[in-house]
């Protein structure tokens, strides 16, 4: 503990550098305000292409959708589904309280990010295609470990809450 300006601040050690509670508070909202802003975007982009895709044409980059649907070997209405419950995800993970909610919001996105890579292995797709929702997976991951404890449902491991 140090004292600064005649208040006691609590420092910690990031790697060699000491840092101030504070600031590492500030990194931690900054990180979990990134990751959960791309992965709701992503999310909602998804959404609303899956729910306007046009047969055969791009909307934004790559393939066709129901193109890509078609070689994961997925039925069409999949796009649908998900352009349904992707978008209220992302408002999911972006509105203050429900925490509940949230937790559903966080699993499903982390499901469908795992599940599009595995999708992708198994019908042999590229290392180029499996980074991609590797990476979202990953993001989803990091704004859930670095959530508010408003927007949490509880502490999960109680002994570690106090160390």
């Amino acid at each position: 503990m140090t004292k600064f300006e005649g208040k006691v601040k609590e420092e910690r050690t990031m790697s060699t550098i000491p840092v101030r509670g504070d600031t590492m508070m500030k990194m931690k909202v900054i990180g979990y305000w990134t990751s959960t802003t791309v992965v709701a975007g992503v999310l909602l982009v998804d959404g609303v292409m899956g729910l306007v895709h046009v047969h055969g044409r791009v909307m934004l980059v790559g393939k066709p959708l129901d193109e890509v649907i078609r070689r994961l070997g997925y039925p069409a209405y999949l796009l649908k589904i998900l352009g349904v419950w992707k978008p209220l995800g992302a408002i999911a993970l972006l509105v203050p309280r429900f925490p509940r909610l949230k937790e559903w919001a966080y699993a499903g996105t982390f499901f469908v990010y795992i599940m599009a890579a595995v999708s992708w292995a198994a019908c042999g797709g590229g290392l180029g295609d499996l980074i991609g929702p590797l990476v979202f997976a990953m993001l989803t991951l990091a704004s859930w470990a670095l959530r508010p404890p408003s927007r949490t449902l509880g502490v999960i491991l109680p002994a570690m809450a106090h160390a």
